[in-house]
């Protein structure tokens, strides 16, 4: 848990026609394993490859072909269970989830429904500054992908891919914990961004690395309550499940509609059906995909090919050894070691490459605050500008740890440190050379300043007379000093000079 205070959010309240209802969510989250190789083949697991190109034989379902596990897909998601600190289950056991699909060769799919590799953890989730929702997980388990069926290729007939079939997913299932569109969005940014902390799972939505079920579910106010008390979840109303979603925007406005949706049913008269939808972003609507299916449906059994899976203790505590400092604690670190905003810790992390990168900075320029400044207003102000992610910033930590270095030595002032910041940015260099050669340095001689200052007052004696009867007026004589002085002056020193000679 964070060193800060945090306030949970309330619950978001929808009003119907005849009575106010709250927003039940759960979300079940398909994270692809970063992984080379395939859950039980060693089939490639490259995005964009020819169809069929990286289909193994087990992949494929022929005969005579047995799974065999790929040890670090396991490795993989114990350390995200341990990320979301969840307890690792020594003994694990697959199944076989039986189902027709064409782009499911083995007629079935092996996955964890008794027995998952991850228990029970949670996750820490942002709202805003100072506000949060813990929201518990129920299970993790893995599981393997199926293929993609194309359907506009040809106008009489559906095309196959089966590049997908056996890649490695994790399936991480939350408890009915999250209580609004917003909440589930932060839900899922909160988890790809730890999933991508450990490195476990790019979290590439576009590519479908990263998928989200939504359950949905509306009651009345106090109903969650006693569902917390009893674990009785008949409280929270019949759910439906909004399949396959990938847009933070899609998942917010698909759960908005759907609670409508039940809102207007119930107070109709009418009941829920417990079923899965699709959420169809052109309309902004869902609708209707199948009658929700339970286990039994998929005549779950032991796969006969696969012993339990057995990890040792040791094995996973090397592994927890090994984890990286996570978002959570790093924005505490953030904020305690370099006095930042729990705003501003929050943006310097949201992605590791951006955390490494303002570290880097503050090596070299030795300002927490400071750094955090320039690379949150000017550096990711102006990535965003060009289109650019800062793996491809043209301006090194080291050389806006350098320019940063020379404001604070007073050597620059911030006006003209933007200026050789985009010095640096569309040429490049060093900006201690660039204020050399250019004649950049900041004037600190107080004499030649109070001369700038002299010849500013004597040629405006009307601005004189208003600024000694309101000294907020003395700012204009500081901007014309230095704008005399090419921006150069310190301006510190101006507007000491300046108010001595005022008299203010």
């Amino acid at each position: 848990m964070l060193d800060l205070t945090y306030e949970t959010p309330k619950p978001k309240v929808i009003a119907g026609a005849k009575h106010d209802w709250e927003l039940v969510i759960g979300m079940e989250v398909h994270a692809q394993v970063s992984s080379n190789a395939k859950l039980f083949s060693g089939g490639s697991t490259r995005f964009g490859a020819e169809p069929n190109s990286n289909v193994a034989l087990v992949d494929a379902g022929l005969p005579g072909m047995l799974p065999v596990i790929n040890e670090f897909c396991v490795a993989q998601a114990v350390r995200t269970g341990l990320g979301l600190k969840a307890a690792i289950n020594l003994r694990s056991a697959f199944d076989r989830k039986n189902y027709f699909y064409p782009d499911l060769p083995q007629g079935y799919q092996i996955s964890q429904l008794y027995h998952p590799i991850v228990g029970e953890g949670e996750i820490l989730v942002d709202m805003a500054p100072g506000v949060a929702r813990l929201v518990r997980v129920e299970r993790i388990h893995l599981e393997q992908d199926a293929g993609k069926l194309i359907h506009d290729m040809d106008p009489n007939m559906s095309f196959v891919d089966l590049n997908r079939t056996g890649v490695a997913l994790m399936e991480i299932v939350s408890r009915p914990d999250i209580r609004g569109p917003e909440e589930a969005a932060a839900y899922v940014t909160k988890l790809r961004q730890i999933l991508r902390y450990l490195g476990t799972c790019d979290g590439n939505m576009q590519n479908g690395n990263l998928r989200a079920d939504v359950n949905v579910s509306v009651c009345r106010p106090g109903q969650y309550e006693k569902y917390m008390e009893t674990q009785d979840f008949s409280h929270l109303g019949t759910r439906c499940e909004i399949k396959n979603m990938n847009s933070m925007r899609f998942i917010q406005q698909a759960i908005d509609y759907e609670a409508r949706r039940q809102i207007q049913i119930l107070e109709s008269g009418g009941t829920i059906d417990q079923e899965t939808r699709l959420y169809d972003a052109d309309k902004g609507e869902t609708r209707s995909m199948r009658s929700k299916e339970e286990a039994q449906d998929y005549r779950y059994f032991p796969d006969p090919d696969l012993l339990p899976l057995e990890i040792e203790q040791g094995w996973v505590d090397d592994i927890a050894a090994a984890l990286p400092e996570l978002p959570d604690a790093k924005k505490a670190r953030f904020v305690k070691d370099f006095g930042l905003s729990e705003y501003d810790a929050s943006v310097l992390t949201a992605e590791v490459v951006n955390a490494q990168y303002f570290e880097e900075v503050v090596g070299v320029a030795g300002d927490g605050k400071l750094a955090a400044n320039w690379v949150i207003n000017e550096l990711f102000g102006r990535l965003k500008k060009d289109d650019l992610d800062i793996t491809d910033s043209p301006v090194s930590p080291a050389q806006l740890g350098g320019l940063i270095t020379l404001i604070k030595a007073d050597e620059i002032s911030g006006k003209i440190g933007k200026e050789v910041f985009e010095i640096l940015f569309t040429e490049g260099g060093d900006a201690a050379e660039i204020v050399e050669s250019r004649g950049l340095k900041q004037v600190t001689d107080t004499g030649a300043i109070e001369a700038a200052v002299d010849a500013v007052i004597a040629a405006n004696p009307e601005q004189v007379e208003k600024a000694q009867q309101n000294p907020k007026l003395a700012g204009w004589f500081v901007g014309q000093v230095i704008k005399a002085t090419g921006g150069k002056a310190n301006p510190k020193a101006v507007n000491e000079i300046v108010a001595a000679k005022l008299g203010l």
